[in-house]
Order: structure tokens, then C-alpha cells, then sequence
């Protein structure tokens, strides 16, 4: 499973590149109104799976001077509906981590969320491994869905990937705060 596929999260525009990924991620998503609201999402041990250099100094500029510094990245988040408050990295346990808050006006347009007949859901491929959530897990033939209902004030799930440390090239190094 190529976890950085499943979710569109802020680290989305590197579909293109494919190479960052993570060990997990969390999000915990405050509800302000029926549609607007805050993303805290959380991920853990980034890594690259870029086998070459040239990959993987790509990998290095994109997280570090992209998508951590760039007014750029911040403004084609907000395009997008995602208004950024807060966005970092950091080292736990030789680890490197990364947590990102931003606010929406729009359920729909975070991470393939939709809001119809009374629930908030989000629709997974079946092997997504759900690590956990508070809300409830339906599968169903192809798909896996985590469904709450619309009066929630907290949606929360976290995911965890199929990569593996030697499958992919530590980021740790290279970060300097």
C-alpha cells in the first residue's frame, strides 16, 4: 500500500513526486459549525522512498523549504480551501515528525470528506489499516469507510502505513530547526 496515496493531505501536491511518506498519521478535526472547522493533523516518522540522489535532494527541498517555509505552499493550501495557522517538524526518538493545524470552511474539501444524510464519512481502500477512531468503521465490497454522525464535535482517526524503515531513506539528517 503506497500510503501517501490514501489521504489528500497537505502533503498532497507530491503525488506527482511520490517519494515522501509516513510511518502514520493522525487527524483530529474540531467541528465549529455544521461545515466549518479546525484540521490538526499529525504525522509520524517521514521518510523518503526516493532511490536516487537527485529523488531524494528533491524530497529534502520539497519538505523542508516547501512545505514548511513557502508563503507558496500556504497559498495553494488555501486555493484549495485549507487556511494554514501553524506548520512544523520535529525529532522525537531519531524520529522525524511533522504536525500540521489548518482551518476549513468546507468539510468536503478536507481529505475527501463528504457531509450527506446526517454523517460525516470518509471513504478508505480496504486495506487501509485503521489504527484507530471514534468513529465507526463500515466495510463494504472494494471500500472502507469511517462514518460519524453530523452532530459530532470531534472527528478523529489515525492511519497506519505499509512502508517499511528499510524500504525508504531517513529525512533526520537533514532537518535542521
Amino acid at each position: 500500500m503506497k500510503y501517501i496515496l490514501l489521504i489528500s493531505t497537505l502533503f498532497s501536491f507530491l503525488l506527482l513526486q511520490g517519494c515522501l511518506i509516513v510511518h502514520k498519521v493522525t487527524y483530529k478535526i474540531a467541528m465549529n459549525s455544521a461545515k466549518k472547522g479546525t484540521v490538526t493533523v499529525s504525522f509520524s516518522d517521514i521518510r523518503s522512498d526516493a532511490i536516487g540522489n537527485k529523488e531524494f535532494a528533491e524530497d529534502r527541498s520539497n519538505l523542508f523549504d516547501y512545505m514548511l517555509k513557502s508563503s507558496d505552499f500556504a497559498g495553494s493550501m488555501k486555493m484549495e480551501g485549507k487556511i494554514i495557522r501553524d506548520r512544523k517538524l520535529s525529532v522525537t526518538d531519531g524520529k522525524l515528525n511533522g504536525q500540521a493545524v489548518y482551518d476549513f470552511n468546507d468539510i468536503e474539501k478536507v481529505e475527501g470528506f463528504r457531509l450527506q444524510d446526517g454523517l460525516y464519512y470518509l471513504t478508505l481502500q480496504t486495506e487501509d489499516s485503521v489504527l484507530t477512531t471514534n468513529g465507526e468503521i463500515i466495510r463494504g465490497d472494494g471500500y472502507k469507510r469511517i462514518m460519524w454522525g453530523a452532530d459530532a464535535k470531534k472527528l478523529e482517526f489515525e492511519i497506519l502505513s505499509g512502508q517499511t524503515a528499510e524500504q525508504t531513506r531517513d529525512l533526520v539528517p537533514y532537518y535542521r530547526p
